[in-house]
């Protein structure tokens, strides 16, 4: 069996007296797309940023390709994280949002240039590379966000619920993208979510956290025959059956 891309190992993070992640571990593949998903506050945000680096965990580590890297800085991880509000810089046009990171690294400008409009154009936005974000749509300006992403060529890229602010319409088409550029570039990919049904559509495996532990992590069909326990049952399947209920009523209506 090959090495794991990602490696964690025994993480536990605290805010102050309160447990945010206890004992946090496993492993995850090459070219895998693992969703983290549990409900607000179990603690997958926090996750996501330390693997990322943009916070720090109390004890454990964190291991890409056989490396610690538990205390390497972000921009030396080969990870690259799309938040939820886009994080973009509105006084710059998609272009210079995109080239951004890489003229801080000093790169050769035709390098730069062709970086740029490859993943521009993996994300369907190379005729808007001059416009500002505050002529985007919201899905227009997650676009964007992936592809900057994508241009730092970061072998793992994190996405913190970056469909949270979008509409269902918007939302399904762009989760269709991810997914599509996930197969194209073969990227090890990690999403954190708290929408059974948007994780259940894009992973390859999910983790269920809740209560700051990890309560299953394997492939969806098993957790949706057999969930680990009751949280799994009835935040995960009576969830997924219920939506599946509402939209089979609809559709005869």
């Amino acid at each position: 069996m090959s090495e794991p891309k990602l490696r964690v190992e025994n993480i536990n993070k605290k805010y102050g007296k309160t447990i945010i992640l206890e004992d946090i571990s496993f492993d995850i593949n090459p070219g895998e797309f693992v969703s983290i998903l549990g409900s607000s506050g179990c603690g997958k945000t926090t996750l996501l940023k330390i693997i990322a680096g943009i916070e720090t965990s109390d004890s454990g580590k964190i291991l890409k390709d056989g490396e610690d890297i538990t205390f390497s800085l972000p921009s030396n991880r080969g990870t690259g994280l799309v938040f939820q509000n886009y994080a973009l810089f509105p006084n710059m046009n998609v272009r210079k949002n995109v080239s951004f990171a890489l003229e801080c690294r000093h790169l050769p400008k035709d390098e730069v240039a062709k970086r740029v409009a490859d993943a521009l154009r993996m994300v369907g936005m190379i005729d808007y590379a001059s416009k500002k974000p505050g002529h985007l749509s919201g899905g227009q300006q997650q676009r964007v966000a992936i592809a900057r992403t994508l241009a730092i060529n970061a072998d793992i890229m994190l996405f913190d619920e970056p469909m949270a602010a979008l509409d269902a319409e918007i939302r399904m088409s762009l989760r269709n993208e991810i997914k599509r550029i996930q197969k194209e570039t073969n990227k090890t990919m990690i999403y954190v979510t708290h929408d059974q049904e948007e994780a259940f559509s894009l992973s390859d495996r999910i983790i269920v956290l809740n209560d700051s532990q990890i309560a299953q992590f394997d492939t969806p069909k098993n957790i949706f025959c057999s969930p680990a326990d009751e949280y799994v049952k009835r935040f995960v399947v009576d969830q997924l059956k219920d939506r599946a209920a509402v939209m089979l009523k609809e559709t005869k209506q």
